[in-house]
């Protein structure tokens, strides 16, 4: 990455009620849009400070604590649902309850690994962890509200980027260490594509889409394996096994209309911004431990805009670091 000047760690945020459905077919660990936009978000915040400019980020999971329930009973999960506030009304002497609250969340632990594009010199450096550790937990994280740390583990570092890869090796491998034990998340468009392929050389049924083959990978697969060796009669049913820890992953948006004008459309937030309707984009994406991560590009989460396309989404370079099979000749 030619253009990383340093890398800075917010190690451990610990983040309470944060958004828990970032798409309209799943529910679990927010989107990684919202963790660009969190970045985003601090440089702006930064601003009038320190004038830094930040690339993409890392996401590494520590801990995740849905809040969902198991009624009595029942076998699924439901979401822990809240009345905010728990009376409706303006008048003392009305008791009625108010409307149920219909938002799923999680209380979350991540470190966020900031790809830096400025330059900056030892004072600078000082100035800036400072800041961002008085600003970062002021702000809000996939919705969620971050919790003030008192851990010497949670304070922001700053890792300087070489111009030799072996420098830049062995810097990365101390940055893993911080984020263990963890999961990072990355984007296996690969195996979507590849499955997708393997779906559609099946003559069984109509043409499998992209759709199909994404609900392929990442629900439990019931197969048949062959009559039960305890009962002939009888067939055996057996889980297919998974490469990986898949799961499906909103990635961004689609347009779905042409990009109109500031201030055509009615009821936009603001006057002074192109305004267009869009549908979520989802893809694959798997959780590694940052151990088996060989570059630095492999984690980082980066922006993409084409707005001649419609394309607004978040990419990850994973695929980009496997090595292929003529490097193990």
């Amino acid at each position: 990455m030619t253009d990383t000047a340093a890398l800075l760690l917010l190690p451990r945020l610990r983040v309470q009620n944060a958004n828990a459905i970032s798409g309209p077919l799943s529910w679990g660990f927010p989107a990684p849009t919202a963790f660009t936009g969190f970045v985003h978000a601090l440089e702006r915040q930064l601003r009038g400070h320190v004038e830094v400019a930040f690339g993409g980020v890392g996401i590494v999971c520590h801990r995740f604590d849905p809040q969902v329930i198991s009624p009595p009973g029942r076998r699924n999960q439901v979401l822990r649902l809240t009345r905010n506030p728990i009376f409706a009304g303006w008048k003392k002497f009305e008791d009625k309850a108010a409307a149920i609250v219909e938002e799923g969340r999680a209380h979350l632990e991540v470190s966020l690994l900031i790809q830096v594009r400025t330059e900056l010199d030892v004072d600078d450096r000082e100035e800036l962890l400072h800041a961002v550790l008085a600003r970062v937990h002021a702000m809000r994280l996939a919705g969620g509200s971050i919790q003030p740390g008192y851990d010497r583990r949670q304070e922001p570092v700053w890792q300087e980027w070489y111009d030799a890869a072996k420098d830049n090796t062995l810097a990365f491998g101390k940055l893993k260490r911080r984020l263990l034990p963890g999961f990072a998340l990355v984007q296996r468009e690969d195996l979507l594509a590849q499955r997708l392929t393997e779906l559609r050389q099946d003559s069984r049924g109509a043409p499998a889409d992209a759709l199909d083959a994404l609900l392929d990978l990442t629900r439990l697969n019931f197969e048949a394996v062959g009559p039960d060796p305890k009962n002939p009669d009888e067939t055996l049913w057996e889980i297919r096994g998974k490469s990986g820890w898949l799961v499906p992953l909103p990635v961004g948006y689609a347009a779905l209309s042409p990009l109109y004008a500031p201030g055509s459309v009615r009821g936009a937030r603001d006057s002074q911004t192109p305004f267009r309707f869009v549908e979520t984009l989802y893809s694959l994406g798997q959780w590694i431990s940052p151990h088996r991560l060989n570059e630095v590009s492999a984690i980082l989460w980066q922006v993409e805009t084409d707005t001649e396309a419609g394309l607004y989404r978040c990419t990850n370079r994973y695929v980009d670091t496997l090595p292929t099979p003529s490097d193990h000749l």
